[in-house]
């Protein structure tokens, strides 16, 4: 396999939006799974398969991610070689708000690429939770000849979702990509690239960077090769709250937190070093994810419960999502809530939403 460098955006907004969740944070670095980041997925995959050099496109407002990145310690990526490079996206509007690679963005990184010691690049943005080895990709790629491949999700009749879909013929190659509402081979934002392509396909559009590279893709294709390649396992969506709830509440199946997190694939994320979860004797816990640092004296149930998380006696908290040191106190009800980092819900206080429509309490809030 020849060298790969790869490439995250996290430059984008999300169709479906995050209201009060995203008004400080771009939605890569949206907390997830009680512990990790939604761009820790993107970056565990692309280090597991070997690569080394990796280039992080961020949103004007970076603080989060810088935050939660580091130099890449968590990742192995604080090399004197190769390593972590956080690579400057637009400030301006989007054209479409489904882009993800802006060419803007990537012609005004080109010398990342150019620099970057690999044949090909692996793009991807961080809008997808899985766990995937990209070494069967990148192989195919190498020994078709392709200039791009494509990554997508096989999807049944009964999984109606919008997104970009994907039509390929009997040997896999790409005769179609469009937005659409439903379809068979839905598109997971990710792609291997030539990068001797990748480079020349910038000089001829440089006129049109307010363009995304996938929005001109479909007109290309029958004049350059563009192959595809199934990837079969779990994934979680994450375009908007909906589907952010219903990725979390899909941690508490047994069998998705082991293809996630439980096999040779880790997943990394910043590391804090932290004491278990305290349980008193009046916890009752069913069915649910709790991270470090906290403590429960109260009812728990089918929850994500993140690090540092408190729970008071005769609290109850219903298939909820609390995020870093969310304080709950004793006699509090809660169900269908998302609570931002440092929150806290006093005594007696009820809070209801709905699977569909969760209750959204924004970071620091005092309830």
């Amino acid at each position: 396999m020849m060298r790969t460098i790869g490439l995250i955006s996290t430059n984008y907004s999300v169709r479906g939006g995050y209201e009060q969740l995203c008004e400080n944070r771009p939605a890569a670095a949206m907390p997830f799974g009680g512990r990790y980041r939604l761009m820790d997925f993107a970056l565990s995959n692309l280090v597991n398969c070997g690569i080394r050099t990796v280039g992080v496109i961020t949103p004007y407002y970076y603080r989060s991610i810088l935050d939660h990145m580091g130099a890449g310690k968590a990742w192995s990526l604080d090399k004197k070689s190769g390593g972590l490079f956080v690579l400057p996206g637009t400030i301006y509007g989007f054209r479409d708000e489904n882009s993800r690679f802006l060419l803007h963005d990537v012609i005004r990184n080109r010398q990342f690429l150019e620099q970057g010691d690999g044949d090909y690049v692996l793009c991807s943005d961080c809008g997808f939770i899985y766990n995937a080895d990209y070494r069967p990709m990148l192989t195919q790629h190498e020994n078709s000849g392709a200039d791009i491949t494509l990554l997508y999700k096989p999807l049944s009749p009964e999984e109606r979702r919008s997104g970009n879909y994907l039509t390929a013929d009997e040997s896999g190659r790409v005769t179609a990509l469009s937005r659409q509402e439903s379809g068979e081979k839905l598109f997971l934002n990710c792609f291997v690239v030539t990068k001797s392509f990748l480079l020349r396909f910038l000089d001829n559009y440089r006129n049109m960077s307010h363009r995304d590279f996938l929005e001109l893709l479909p007109a290309l294709l029958s004049q350059v090769r563009v192959d595809s390649y199934p990837f079969t396992g779990f994934v979680g969506y994450t375009d908007g709250i909906a589907d952010y709830l219903a990725a979390s509440e899909s941690l508490l199946r047994r069998e998705v937190r082991q293809e996630l997190f439980a096999g040779e694939r880790q997943i990394y994320t910043r590391i804090h070093d932290e004491p278990p979860t305290a349980f008193s004797e009046s916890a009752e816990v069913k069915n649910s994810v709790v991270s470090s640092g906290g403590h429960i004296g109260g009812s728990v149930e089918n929850s994500v419960l993140f690090r540092g998380v408190v729970v008071e006696e005769g609290a109850s908290v219903r298939g909820c999502i609390l995020m870093e040191k969310t304080v709950i106190r004793a006699g509090a009800v809660l169900e269908n809530v998302i609570a931002d980092k440092h929150v806290t819900v006093g005594g007696g206080v009820t809070l209801r939403g709905t699977a569909e429509h969760p209750c959204l309490i924004v970071k620091g809030k005092s309830i």
